[in-house]
């Protein structure tokens, strides 16, 4: 068992993160900066896509206040999927923080599946295969943690290979303040006020200098931005 353990211990993946609230001078500046030296993400439609996410949260705002709160380690859950179409791929996430570090967790989920959580009917959880959906059963039953807002934003992907670093413009975002119907592509979700737009960048073991010359905009520092955190500040 011992073994097992320390195994899946170093099966955990952090990964480093920059984020920073820049203007729309300095997005269009860096946007055309990262074309010269990285590549779009091949996912994004037009260079760009839509996310919808369903946080999860208990009765005691734990994982808002664990953000605020500036906690060490720290997790929360969500369910996303992408342009406003779960029936394309849909998933359970899981983003775990450790000094400062960030590592995440999915599984698959099918609309049913979902819907069925949204619902509260989740004792199906508990026979899943996917070891992620049985531990958030366990969670909803002993933490009561439930779907609590959904977060809406558009984001602009760069990839680039050497240290696997993802370079990523979140903007447009909106909340659906208590709304939990997220798979409904017509539930109401309304603007942030001044949530601005976030340069966020990601790598593995080093950033390379291209790069981290490429982001670098003058008078921007590093900051612990959360969009659950500001949407959650409307509702």
């Amino acid at each position: 068992m011992q073994t097992g353990m320390a195994a899946a211990r170093k099966e955990i993946h952090y990964r480093h993160e920059w984020k920073h609230e820049i203007s729309w001078s300095d997005l269009i500046a860096i946007r055309q900066r990262l074309r010269a030296v990285a590549k779009a993400d091949p996912h994004a439609v037009d260079g760009k896509y839509l996310i919808r996410s369903l946080y999860f949260d208990n009765v005691n705002d734990k994982a808002l206040r664990e953000k605020i709160d500036g906690v060490n380690r720290r997790e929360k859950f969500r369910i996303r999927y992408y342009n406003l179409d779960p029936h394309a791929v849909i998933h359970l996430e899981k983003k775990s923080k450790l000094n400062g570090l960030g590592t995440k967790y999915s599984a698959p989920l099918t609309v049913s599946e979902a819907q069925k959580i949204v619902d509260g009917d989740i004792d199906w959880m508990l026979e899943s295969p996917h070891s992620l959906i049985r531990e958030l059963y366990c969670k909803m039953r002993n933490q009561g943690i439930k779907p609590m807002t959904i977060v809406d934003y558009t984001r602009e992907p760069f990839i680039y290979g050497p240290g696997n670093v993802r370079v990523t413009f979140d903007y447009d975002i909106r909340t659906g303040l208590r709304c939990t119907d997220f798979l409904d592509p017509e539930c109401v979700t309304i603007p942030v006020p001044d949530a601005g737009i976030i340069l966020e960048v990601k790598w593995d073991n080093y950033l390379p200098s291209i790069i981290k010359d490429t982001v670098q905009t003058p008078g921007r520092r590093v900051c612990a931005f959360s969009k659950y955190e500001r949407c959650r500040a409307y509702d």
